[in-house]
Formats: structure tokens, C-alpha cells, sequence
């Protein structure tokens, strides 16, 4: 492991955190609640992602959860405590900061991998949508629960219709259906599924394997062009694109890349090297 305190990482009582290599390893550690995500759990995760956003020795963020559950959504128990004697204007304005939450998450520079076993329920689902990368076990269990709650999913539900589509988006809100891996699969909420845990583990080493053969520079100004993509008319996506790949291109990664292909060698990020 190399030394957490070189990154200047919050200090966390809600998530552990491992750093083996270029990878940053989150652990959302609220077991006895199956890792429900109260405002001090969020306040952690924004805390953390916002500490490493601009550092490119972390290539690959990971998060999973203790006790062999992913997160069974949001409090429902803290929300009870919390919700007497306030406004809607203040319950609107709590809600809303978990969609800050999710935008990070989602354009978060790094590649973010989610692995997902137990359960991923209402806003464990949602983060489960955010990931560039989210492995499943086969018996995972997804459910969008909100409405039989009386309320609706509202800051993740803009996040698991790009996902899934408005059609399958629809179905799942409206009608609180549950569903596991291999579904999860095939609606594109998940891009593989794995038999059991030892599995998961292995098949994220060979996707981290394969994120360390591309340089982290890159990787971000690609996350970014991506997600101008959906937000700019497409002539204005397209100079945004230029921009970035002139970035790149004058970059001390892309002259390295180039030269190592015309040398045939693989570039310094993929042989384990990094440079200023």
C-alpha cells in the first residue's frame, strides 16, 4: 500500500480507503446499516472525490462496500429523525446535494469502477449508474423502492434514465421492480457479471490492468468530451473535442505516447512510470 497521507486525504469515519498503486480503493463502511448513505457518508464521498480530482497518479477510483453489501439506498432512518419540524425548503434543498454528489461521481476525472454484490437499492442503484465501469455478482439485487416509500426517485433518476433509457427508467420507478446481475446486465446498468466476490476482485484486476495501458491525462480530457457530448449543440461539442485534443496532443503524455509507438515500446504510464 503506499502512504495515504502523501495524497492529503480527509480524514473518514464513514468509508475506508486503500491505495494500492494508482488506485484508489473507497469503502463504503456502514455494514450494520448495509452501507446506507447518510449525509455523513455523503459529506465523506464528496470530500474524498474532491481531494484527488486533480491528481493523475490516481488513475482508477473504486468503490465497494463492507460486509458483502454495495448500499441499500438512503437512510430511511436518519431521514425519519431528520425530517420533523423542517420546510420543504429545506428538505428540498438536502435532497438536492446528493445530485451534486452524483455529478462528481459521474465526471469524476479518474475512471471510476463500482462492484457491486449484496444489494444496490434506490441510491446504491443510482451510484451504480455513475460508474464508468460497474461489475455485478449474479445474485446482486437492484431495486428502484422510492415510490413504495411515497417518494420519488428524484436526484438519481436523470442519472439511471441515460443509463437505461427513459422506456426501461419508467418501468423500474413506476413500479418498484426488482431485478439481479445478470438482468442488471442487460438493462446496461452493468457491463459484466461475475459468479461470486473472488470473481468480482479478478475481473476488476483486469480492467484495472487495462486502464494502466492508457494515460490518465487523456482519460480525463476523454471523460470530459464525453459529457460536453450531451450538453453542447454538436458543432460546439466538436471544437470543445479539438481543444482537448490539442491539449493532449502538445502534452508531455502525448509526445510520449507518440514516441513510443514509432519506438515500439510501450509509453512510461504503462510500464509502471510516471512524469511530472
Amino acid at each position: 500500500m503506499s502512504d495515504l497521507s502523501k495524497l492529503e486525504l480527509p480524514e473518514t469515519q464513514f468509508l475506508l480507503l486503500e491505495h494500492p498503486g494508482s488506485v484508489l480503493k473507497i469503502w463504503l463502511n456502514r455494514p450494520m446499516a448495509k452501507n446506507a448513505l447518510s449525509e455523513e457518508m455523503t459529506d465523506e464521498l464528496n470530500a474524498v472525490f474532491d481531494a484527488i480530482r486533480d491528481d493523475r497518479s490516481i488513475r482508477t477510483v473504486v468503490l465497494q462496500g463492507k460486509g458483502g453489501v454495495f448500499c441499500a439506498g438512503g437512510d430511511i432512518k436518519g431521514f425519519k429523525s431528520d425530517m420533523q419540524a423542517v420546510s420543504a425548503e429545506q428538505v428540498a434543498k438536502s435532497n438536492r446535494s446528493f445530485g451534486d454528489l452524483m455529478i462528481k461521481i459521474n465526471e469524476q476525472p479518474q475512471v471510476v469502477i463500482m462492484l457491486v454484490e449484496g444489494a444496490a437499492i434506490g441510491g446504491g442503484l443510482g451510484l451504480a449508474c455513475v460508474a464508468d465501469v460497474t461489475l455485478v455478482t449474479a445474485d446482486a439485487r437492484f431495486r428502484l423502492s422510492e415510490t413504495s416509500l411515497g417518494i420519488p426517485p428524484a436526484q438519481i433518476a436523470p442519472f439511471v434514465t441515460e443509463r437505461v433509457g427513459l422506456t426501461q427508467a419508467r418501468r423500474l420507478m413506476l413500479t418498484g421492480a426488482r431485478f439481479q446481475g445478470e438482468e442488471a446486465v442487460r438493462l446496461g446498468i452493468a457491463h459484466a457479471v461475475a459468479t461470486d466476490t473472488e470473481d468480482l476482485e479478478a475481473q476488476c484486476q483486469v480492467i484495472l490492468g487495462h486502464i494502466n495501458a492508457c494515460a490518465p491525462g487523456a482519460n480525463a480530457v476523454t471523460k470530459s468530451i464525453l459529457f460536453e457530448t450531451l450538453r453542447q449543440p454538436r458543432a460546439e461539442a466538436l471544437d470543445f473535442a479539438s481543444k482537448g485534443f490539442a491539449q493532449c496532443m502538445l502534452s508531455t503524455e502525448g509526445l510520449e505516447g507518440i514516441a513510443a509507438f514509432v519506438e515500439k515500446r510501450k509509453p512510461l504510464w504503462a510500464a509502471g512510470q510516471t512524469h511530472e
